[in-house]
């Protein structure tokens, strides 16, 4: 579970990756959850380095999909200007509700539907960027781009996109 301290940072943040490779054949990218100033005591990793990561990647980000279950990570005017940003309030440990689900899927494919003439990505963080946000990613590939269950669970870039450092 998220720690439930106002200025706590996610347990375990420092064994992931901030952020992962684009989905070879989509529009998503994976990451942990950047952190604001006051919260980031073990590493540096906060909205103006996602921004800068994506900008050394000739990437960028056209919507921010939360997965989290809080406020107190960032705040959604940190993020670049012309990325729109979506809050999920999304349980951890637990499979998100088909709400979320449906939610989630509708929220892409505006994006996709309003953003056809650009190659703006689609982010997508939980707190680590791996369960929630891999469940998610995956149910989208499964239900919307016609991905057989293992194709999207063993694809090497998923696995590659929610890579973690051991």
């Amino acid at each position: 579970a998220e720690p439930r301290g106002k200025n706590s940072t996610p347990t375990r943040s420092v064994l992931y990756t901030a952020v992962g490779k684009r989905i070879y054949g989509t529009r998503f990218i994976a990451f942990k959850v950047p952190l604001k100033r006051q919260l980031d005591q073990s590493e540096r990793f906060g909205p103006a380095d996602l921004k800068e990561i994506m900008e050394q990647e000739g990437q960028e980000l056209g919507l921010v999909i939360d997965l989290t279950f809080t406020d107190r990570y960032y705040k959604p005017q940190d993020l670049p200007e012309s990325c729109q940003y979506l809050k999920l309030y999304t349980v951890g440990h637990d499979v998100p509700t088909d709400k979320i689900i449906l939610s989630f899927k509708r929220a892409v494919h505006r994006f996709l539907q309003e953003n056809q003439d650009n190659d703006k990505l689609i982010g997508v963080h939980c707190t680590h960027g791996l369960n929630r946000t891999g469940y998610l990613v995956c149910r989208y590939l499964i239900d919307v781009d016609g991905f057989e269950p293992a194709e999207a669970i063993d694809s090497e870039q998923l696995v590659f996109a929610f890579a973690y450092l051991c």
